[in-house]
């Protein structure tokens, strides 16, 4: 059930060179290939229309000066020795920056977190607390003092998330369409316009059609292919600059940037929009963190990448600084600057490169709108996880075919590298402005250092971002408008769904039945209680849920357990399987009603099956067996809680109470000298029993109620769920109404239903239809 958990629970050892290097390899597949692929596209967009390739060689040697410095300043500088360092527990990403926000500035937009949840091992604040009256002090109030600000925090996230989506629809046009731009050299100019787009398109539709299936089962390749591509290049690369221009290395001096501008000027500045696609995918290191080391990232970049990029472009530069006529008729490309006898081979490898490039950009986009669902900022996406051994890989169905069809219409639509960098490239370096932005926030309040040095990182890699993001902005009607245009859609999804979700939480708050109403009725509710166990799904994590009172008042039955079942999410990457469960009671002990709270990470696979209710009943039984005799005095005070105990799965709970289900056939077990078993009254109906451990102590009141609990799982289990429909108050605002009846309904209706979302069998659930005035 909880494969993300069983993996984390395994004993963590301190890496060792052989690992370390291991997964260095491996990342060479997953985390390199998109940034391994841009010198296909580089040259060739830079010099597309704004600059000219002369005999002086002044722009090719400036070009490349930008892309050495580049590389050097963002990927090595920024990300491999700063922006790795603010892992949140290993993870990386834009959503783990805000989650280390979030818990130390107290900003979640999580509308159901407690106290409870900072005592999860993951929750840990490292570093020293800042002393009150400094500056980042007051900068940790005023973000908590201010829902405005807090807000624009989310706000900010999101469009770096949204950035990431539009990303993953970019990438794969850009990558495959300029690997497959090799085959115009070997037909004429007019025959190979017809053949790269359908091409093109063959490659994209068959990489998004096999999503589906996972990569676990090719993954092994992916990093042999990148290798070989890097190798590839890098070799070519040497070759050109000893063959061509061995003087070559003089351009990586910043004095050819000056050079460069001031003999280009406006026409130079634009370029750089093609120039920074030299960094596409840098943040793919920081956002596949979680699936490797941060050593293993760094030797990976600082071994192997960066120095096969800087040779690939420095022998491009080379070929180019002797061959100044080409541009007339193939234009400034990759593929020239390749040795004619092995262009055929490279055209091959570079495909497969481009598709592994782009395979990692589509499973981190399924990544991404993963984590914004779990935090309430995405609508209900049924996920797929197709990997029983990697952890990460997953599939989203819905987002894959959209992905796929805005992918089609980019390539169908420009047809030329030139929009399609002109698109990627804002949405690359827009990405990098937010980590930027967060990356400040991260220094003050969760790193506690001095202000001046979150000014100085965010002013001097700010400037140099910001200068690439004007030169991108520029193009806007030449294909910039791409990303804007999906990000702004994404948003408006994002925000409208999460302020639906959050007045709709509001409401179920305000209307919580009191305890004094559920004590009125008396143990049996006031109607019959019939075995089984009934599942009420509720948002709520303290109180009785107005819903309930719908059964029990229009229903004449109702289970003879009942529990309140919250399945939420906290702001940490995982949970790990001993505290993945909180559970306590709702009332006296003779009502036999309980609350229990699955708690999941951003990061956690949420699979809800029958191993799922296994861990759940199993987590009552433990609560049961550990609970204390002074809880059961008087009435539970359901509005807090500071009485609900920990409980892990059972995969994790190796000394408490485990159960076993059988068609009745008990004689394998039944001779265990080493553990002492309840059993339920013979049955022909599938037998479940506690197994407890040796000497547990348990008064006869606690036997009572394990029994009923057995026979109640016996009988069967139904999932018990409210049908929301959430319309506006009266005397709301124009732009109030607009969101929500229109905007949130429209979103709640088309996108999955809790029970599909949540893998709930349809057989066993009854939803009950309330109406929400928000």
């Amino acid at each position: 059930m909880d494969l993300a958990g069983v993996i984390l629970n395994q004993p963590i050892k301190k890496d060792s060179w052989k690992t370390v290097l291991i997964l260095a390899y491996q990342s060479l597949g997953v985390v390199y290939g998109d940034l391994s692929t841009s010198p296909l596209y580089v040259y060739k967009s830079t010099f597309a229309e704004d600059i000219k390739h002369s005999e002086t060689n002044e722009e090719i040697y400036g070009v490349l000066s930008f892309v050495f410095w580049t590389l050097t300043l963002v990927p090595l500088l920024k990300y491999v020795f700063i922006v790795l360092r603010a892992d949140d527990n290993g993870e990386g990403g834009t959503f783990a920056l805000y989650s280390l926000l979030c818990r130390h500035a107290r900003v979640n937009a999580l509308p159901n977190c407690q106290l409870a949840d900072e005592e999860l091992s993951e929750y840990t604040k490292h570093g020293i607390e800042s002393d009150k009256g400094s500056i980042g002090w007051r900068l940790k109030s005023t973000l908590e003092k201010y829902r405005v600000l807090q807000k624009l925090l989310l706000v900010l996230a999101l469009i770096g998330t949204c950035m990431v989506i539009g990303d993953g629809v970019l990438t794969p046009a850009i990558s495959v369409f300029s690997a497959v731009s090799g085959l115009e050299l070997s037909m004429s100019n007019e025959h190979h316009r017809y053949v790269e787009v359908p091409v093109t398109c063959i490659i994209l539709v068959f990489l998004f059609a096999l999503q589906h299936y996972g990569t676990h089962r090719v993954g092994f390749l992916f990093a042999p292919v990148v290798i070989t591509w890097l190798l590839c290049i890098s070799a070519i690369g040497v070759y050109n600059i000893f063959h061509w221009n061995p003087n070559v290395y003089q351009a990586l001096s910043p004095y050819y940037m000056y050079k460069f501008l001031k003999k280009t000027q406006r026409g130079g500045w634009m370029s750089l929009g093609g120039i920074l696609l030299c960094i596409t995918g840098s943040e793919a290191m920081f956002a596949d963190l979680g699936h490797f080391s941060q050593l293993s990232i760094k030797i990976a970049f600082t071994c192997m990448v960066y120095p096969s990029l800087i040779l690939a472009y420095m022998g491009q530069a080379a070929y180019l600084s002797k061959h100044h006529a080409i541009e007339s008729h193939y234009r400034i490309g990759f593929y020239v600057s390749v040795p004619e006898k092995i262009r055929w081979p490279v055209l091959v490898i570079a495909i497969l490169a481009a598709v592994v490039g782009s395979q990692a950009i589509i499973t981190g986009t399924f990544s991404i709108i993963k984590q914004c669902s779990a935090l309430g900022c995405f609508p209900r996406v049924k996920i797929v996880h197709t990997s029983s051994k990697i952890h990460g890989q997953i599939y989203i169905s819905e987002i894959n075919w959209i992905l796929m069809l805005l992918c089609l219409a980019v390539t169908i639509g420009f047809r030329d590298t030139k929009r399609m960098g002109n698109a990627a490239g804002l949405a690359v370096i827009t990405v990098m402005l937010v980590t930027t932005c967060l990356m400040s926030l991260v220094i003050v309040l969760c790193w506690h250092r001095s202000v001046f040095l979150a000014i100085c990182f965010i002013f001097f890699f700010g400037s140099v971002e910001a200068l690439y993001f004007s030169a991108s902005l520029i193009k806007f009607l030449e294909g910039a408008w791409v990303p804007i245009a999906l990000s702004f859609i994404f948003l408006i999804v994002m925000y409208l769904w999460h302020y639906g979700t959050l007045k709709k939480y509001e409401f179920d708050v305000q209307n919580k039945v009191p305890i004094n109403w559920l004590l009125s009725l008396g143990p049996r509710l006031g109607i019959v209680r019939v075995k089984g166990i009934g599942l009420i799904h509720t948002e709520l994590v303290s109180g009785i849920p107005a819903i309930f009172s719908h059964f029990v008042t229009n229903l004449p039955a109702f289970h003879q357990v009942v529990v309140f079942l919250c399945i939420k999410s906290v702001p940490v990457p995982h949970v790990r399987p001993d505290e993945r469960f909180l559970v306590g009671r709702v009332g006296p002990k003779e009502y036999r009603l309980y609350r229990c709270i699955a708690r999941y990470g951003y990061r956690d696979v949420q699979k809800d099956d029958n191993e799922f209710e296994k861990d759940l009943v199993c987590s009552i039984a433990e609560f049961i067996r550990s609970e204390r005799p002074a809880n059961d005095e008087g009435t539970e005070d359901v509005e807090n809680d500071e009485y609900m105990t920990v409980v892990g799965s059972s995969s994790s709970n190796l000394v408490g109470i485990r159960m076993c289900e059988d068609d009745g056939n008990v004689g394998e077990m039944a001779g265990t000298s080493e553990l002492r078993e309840i059993h339920s009254p013979k049955k022909l109906r599938k037998r479940v029993r506690f197994v407890l451990p040796k000497s547990p102590q348990i008064d006869r009141d606690a036997r009572v109620e394990l029994r009923e609990l057995m026979d109640a799982r016996e009988a069967g289990m139904a999932f018990i769920m409210g049908h929301s429909y959430v319309r506006a108050k009266t005397g709301s605002s124009l732009m109030k109404r607009v969101v929500i009846n229109l905007g949130y309904d429209f979103l709640r209706r088309n996108f999955r239903e809790p029970t599909f979302a949540l893998s709930l069998p349809y057989a066993s659930t009854l939803e009950v239809g309330m109406v929400y005035h928000v």
